[in-house]
């Protein structure tokens, strides 16, 4: 009786209980998620020893430069570095520009057999990507544009996840009320796509940017298939040249390069971040 009338009397005490441990097991896990890349960083700052350090090891070392140096030796990493931000910006920008306009279309249109061409695309989803390497690699050689970065953005200028997941969102964040009085104001369908629909959908935009950055920054298989010259390397590519070693695996070295290739996806999602917040919890609450 004591406890429930104590309750009753400081009913706030209950909620700063729930929220402190809210914070910490959001510290935990923010601390949880960033250890492999701190330690990744403290791998690479040490020699090739310390990846085998038990326990693990927790400090920083002076040897970053010394390790990196030993990768610009190996590959060309800034280069490599240069083609995955060239080729990952073209896609990432075709992508959202395409896949909206798609959205768009499948979410405000009427036209035949919409529906079937929907579920058409969605279908497309439930297919493995490796079944169409052979297919695509023959049209990519037909095309002559192996070993080149053609053949690393044109076909993946849009894909279906951006296709369905503009569609979801443009059904309800894009009113029809809007699109009617930007045609009554006397707007074509592009001009009101672009001045009504776009600044609505942005956060969507922005998230789906976000994810084909980091699909296509990270992809590995497609470029190692159709690239053959250094040149064009993508930096997963140069990665891999450096497991190419006789003497045994230099994870210093390994790690201070993937550490630095990691960092331009950080920065970009720090950038991007409050549209992406905005456009995965969109709908989440209700006014």
């Amino acid at each position: 009786m004591s406890t429930l009338r104590t309750y009753k009397k400081n009913p706030d005490d209950l909620g700063l209980f729930g929220k402190f441990w809210f914070y910490v097991l959001m510290i935990l896990g923010a601390l949880v998620s960033i250890f492999p890349f701190y330690w990744m960083f403290v791998v690479g700052t040490n020699d090739k020893g310390a990846v085998f350090h038990v326990p693990p090891l927790l400090t920083i070392g002076d040897q970053f430069i010394d390790n990196f140096k030993r990768v610009l030796d190996k590959a060309d990493f800034f280069q490599a570095l240069g083609n995955s931000l060239f080729v990952s910006s073209m896609v990432t920008i075709s992508v959202v520009f395409f896949c909206t306009l798609a959205g768009y279309a499948f979410a405000k249109y009427e036209f035949p057999f919409k529906n079937v061409l929907f579920y058409f695309v969605i279908a497309t989803l439930f297919v493995p990507q490796q079944l169409g390497v052979l297919p695509t690699y023959v049209i990519m050689a037909k095309l002559h544009w192996i070993d080149s970065f053609k053949a690393l953005i044109v076909p993946a200028m849009v894909n279906a996840f951006g296709i369905f997941w503009m569609r979801q969102y443009i059904s309800t964040a894009v009113h029809t009320e809007l699109i009617e009085a930007g045609r009554i104001d006397g707007g074509g369908h592009f001009r009101i796509f672009w001045n009504i629909a776009i600044p609505v959908i942005t956060p969507a935009m922005a998230t789906l940017g976000i994810l084909n950055f980091m699909t296509v920054w990270n992809d590995f298989f497609w470029p190692l298939v159709v690239l053959k010259n250094k040149e064009h390397f993508t930096i997963q590519i140069a990665l891999q040249q450096l497991f190419t070693t006789r003497d045994g695996l230099d994870y210093g070295m390994i790690m201070s390069a993937t550490f630095t290739a990691t960092l331009p996806l950080l920065v970009v999602f720090l950038l991007f971040s409050r549209w992406v917040i905005a456009g995965l919890t969109s709908g989440a609450v209700k006014s």
